[in-house]
């Protein structure tokens, strides 16, 4: 049973995180019939800490030793969450706390503090897209979903950046006290209790381009035609190559296939119509070279999670679509 959270903060805390995990566990609901949780924030370094906002400094009593009763220990982002020492007594608290079945939560970065305690050896994990392949390189042996908004390892829960934090907050209430609490939480606070999709969808899309050139007219011409149906042999023929070694070639290259390197760039396309035109998904399908509003649908949601019209809402908003 959830019943008692803790909030531990190192210095450089985000304030948003922070306020993320004390608005869903910290606040008495009681008049509504709402749980209420024994809610402590608990610092890691002092009484003192700073925040991510100059001049926004945060205070408790509370230290570490409040984490060895808690059912679910948070951990936010900081702002030097990513490249420091963490305190040892620290990371042996959150082991100790996973190995007795605590729920771990991290919020954008604070899933780095998991990683350096061991916690995220041989299980998938979640992080803001902008630090995934920091995370990998950091922590080799976690499984890092760039694209999710969170994943659940049970007892080791990590969240993607900033609002995904609430999403895995009302997961943690979906699943100890049923979708009935986690819903009339999520109504108070004026979000989805549940968003669809994930954070591929927030991800800057810059081309990518190849560093060699051996196949690089190609790519050039390729991602002019998008709308064009082609075949590798027509690719390797433009290319003065065979077949086979273009494919190769183009593997070493682009680091995938020509047919995926192609729905791809269909789909970061589309994407740019859908935020920037008001073109039909239907013309934007036809545009891609996807053809149909169908086919466009399957590809879209099969990279993003999405759909067109839900992503057009997403960035442009209700009116757009």
């Amino acid at each position: 049973m959830l019943e008692n959270v803790a909030c531990v903060l190192l210095d450089g805390v985000h304030p948003f995180e922070l306020g993320v995990v004390s608005e869903i566990f910290g606040l008495d609901r009681s008049d509504e019939g709402l749980p209420v949780y024994d809610f402590a924030v608990v610092s890691a370094e002092g009484p003192d800490l700073t925040t991510h906002v100059p001049g926004l400094t945060v205070s408790t009593p509370h230290g570490l030793d409040r984490l060895e009763e808690a059912d679910l220990i948070a951990v936010p982002a900081s702002d030097r969450n990513l490249t420091r020492e963490y305190p040892p007594e620290l990371l042996d608290a959150l082991r100790r706390a996973a190995e007795r079945g605590t729920r771990v939560l991290s919020v954008c970065s604070g899933v780095f503090v998991l990683g350096a305690a061991g916690l995220l050896d041989g299980r998938r994990c979640a992080v803001h897209w902008r630090h995934a392949d920091l995370l990998a390189r950091q922590f080799p042996r976690a499984v890092v979903e760039p694209d999710v908004l969170y994943v659940d390892e049970d007892p080791v829960i990590t969240s993607a950046g900033t609002a995904a934090g609430i999403d895995a907050c009302l997961h943690i209430l979906r699943k100890e006290q049923g979708p009935e609490i986690a819903n009339r939480i999520a109504r108070r606070m004026v979000v989805p209790p549940h968003r669809d999709g994930g954070q591929a969808q927030y991800v800057e899309r810059p081309l990518p381009r190849s560093t060699c050139d051996t196949v690089g007219e190609v790519l050039a011409w390729m991602e002019q035609n998008l709308q064009e149906e082609v075949t590798v042999e027509q690719l390797a023929e433009r290319a003065h190559m065979s077949p086979r070694t273009f494919a190769r070639r183009f593997q070493q290259e682009t680091g995938t296939t020509p047919y995926r390197w192609i729905l791809r760039q269909r789909v970061l396309l589309a994407q740019d119509l859908l935020e920037a035109t008001d073109e039909t998904v239907d013309a934007i399908a036809w545009r891609t070279g996807f053809g149909t509003a169908a086919a466009l649908r399957h590809q879209f949601y099969r990279a993003l999670g999405t759909t067109p019209n839900a992503y057009r809402r997403a960035f442009r908003g209700p009116q757009a679509a």
